[in-house]
């Protein structure tokens, strides 16, 4: 019986020790995957290589009036790295686009020609336009096919983008490189007192984070990394370790968020001050001065930075605060901090203005003008409680008509919100009056894991019952398993239709 005992006590204690040993192991994993999470690029970027500006498009005008564009989606190589050629994709080139350019008034037509194996679509983010020509998924533009939307620029000077927005298969089309940006000027909203000059003082900044394995694009998520796929260096312009030389006191930076999952929290490297003239569709009242700013995925900025002569900083991307607890924060991007840019200043430097203290602002919708409420709730994957589905109508509005939206996270994990063809306006963050950087005109904003927003929306039509406009979690990844809805506007009185059948082709 003795014995009996003595044996059992030994092998509780095997037991004790293995269960022991494991919790280390597993202890010392987590451990270790906890203080490797973090990416910091600080300090450790050579600046070799000049920043390239996306060419300005070339266009033609018809005899009517219309600015017609050309985009090819293409295929190709590129040498992010010397020596090693990457697969990309590209608009008219073998990554990324030119940059579109035109007037409010005008009207624009774009011949977008697909020459991928794949189908895809071209959306105008931020654009306000008929819905067949907003080029979501169920503008799908197949394998050799043409595209041409046309429509009227009806809206202030802004910075606009232009990517793909196949259902499904976003996230990898604009990881592939298909992006680029899309101008709109008004003499009126914007009369010349900002640096106007495109590439000199004028600069757009495409930024993007990726990942290389071997020579080509990473494609796989990190351990914990709900947000998306996180890459570990930066890319401005297509270009991994950029340096601009500046010729001006004050430049005009036209920021993108280009990545499919990464938030930045934009500054410099010296912590200077910047003037935030402008938000996703166009002009502030007032200028805000901040030393960072923080833009997830899909929004924009413009901001009006000065040099002294001779000096050399960095455009920096800083620890961004995701609402998150500490094991969050680390695995999905908070920690990590980037080099972006260096800009190099002349000895002598033209001299520029300063920004003028108040301006004609983009007009933004009245809250209290809103005759309809509505309520988003953000879900892993769903948008309150469903998925995407392309023949479900989510909501129907009335052309015309202003309404509120409040929309809350209920993860625990960060998204945004991005709704197609109007700008809408920032009543609420948490209950609270939006800080400076979203006061202005936007199209999509920032949730962190149980943040609120309420949103006023003014819907201008025109009105299409049949063809439905998006709105989703712009973390691609997310927007992919199905965080989207649809809504359609409509004349008042009348009813929604069914949506067009067409298969996404991926």
């Amino acid at each position: 019986m003795a014995f009996g005992r003595s044996r059992l006590r030994r092998i509780l204690l095997i037991l004790s020790v293995i269960a022991v040993a494991i919790a280390a192991v597993v202890g010392g994993g987590f451990a270790w995957a906890y203080t490797t999470a973090d990416v910091s690029t600080v300090g450790a970027v050579e600046f070799t290589d000049e920043l390239s500006v996306p060419p300005l498009a070339p266009s033609t005008v018809d005899a009517d009036g219309t600015r017609v564009f050309q985009l090819d989606m293409r295929s190709g190589t590129k040498e992010f790295q010397p020596g090693k050629a990457t697969s990309t994709w590209g608009f008219n080139g073998d990554y990324l686009g030119p940059t579109l350019r035109a007037q409010r008034g005008e009207r624009v037509r774009v011949q977008v020609r697909n020459g991928l194996t794949e189908a895809s679509t071209v959306h105008w983010h931020g654009m306000h336009l008929p819905a067949a020509m907003d080029g979501g998924p169920h503008q799908m533009v197949r394998p050799g096919a043409t595209w041409t939307p046309q429509w009227q620029v009806d809206q202030p000077a802004a910075t606009l983008w232009y990517h793909p927005h196949p259902h499904g298969a976003t996230e990898s089309h604009v990881r592939m490189g298909l992006a680029g940006m899309f101008l709109i000027d008004d003499d009126a909203n914007d009369p010349g007192a900002l640096p106007h000059t495109y590439g000199v003082d004028d600069m757009p900044l495409i930024v993007q984070d990726v990942k290389f394995k071997g020579t080509q694009f990473a494609t796989g998520r990190g351990m914990f990394a709900d947000i998306g796929v996180l890459g570990d260096r930066t890319m401005v312009n297509g270009v991994l370790a950029p340096y601009r030389n500046i010729g001006d006191e004050a430049v005009r930076l036209r920021l993108l968020n280009a990545s499919t999952a990464r938030v930045y929290n934009f500054g410099f490297s010296d912590a200077r001050r910047f003037t935030l003239v402008g938000t996703d569709g166009g002009l502030l009242a007032q200028p805000e001065s901040l030393d960072q700013l923080r833009l997830s995925p899909g929004e924009r900025a413009e901001i009006v930075v000065r040099f002294q002569p001779g000096e050399r900083v960095t455009l920096r991307s800083d620890r961004v605060d995701l609402g998150m607890d500490f094991f969050g924060q680390r695995f999905s991007g908070g920690d990590d901090r980037f080099d972006l840019l260096e800009f190099r200043a002349a000895q002598t430097l033209r001299p520029s203005p300063a920004v003028p203290a108040a301006r004609v602002a983009a007009q933004l919708p009245d809250a209290g003008a809103a005759v309809q409420q509505r309520d988003f709730t953000l879900e892993f994957g769903k948008i309150n409680g469903a998925k995407m589905a392309m023949d479900r109508i989510d909501a129907t509005v009335t052309r015309g008509s202003t309404e509120s939206w409040t929309v809350r996270n209920a993860d625990g994990m960060p998204h945004n919100f991005h709704v197609h063809d109007v700008q809408f306006a920032v009543v609420e963050v948490d209950g609270h009056a939006p800080p400076p950087a979203l006061r202005g005109p936007k199209d999509t904003v920032f949730l962190p894991p149980g943040g609120t927003v309420k949103l006023a929306l003014r819907f201008d039509g025109p009105a299409d019952p049949n063809t439905p406009y998006m709105f989703h979690c712009h973390l691609l990844w997310h927007e992919d398993l199905g965080m989207m809805g649809q809504f359609v506007v409509v004349e008042p009185g009348q009813q929604a239709g069914q949506p067009p059948h067409q298969h996404s082709g991926h």
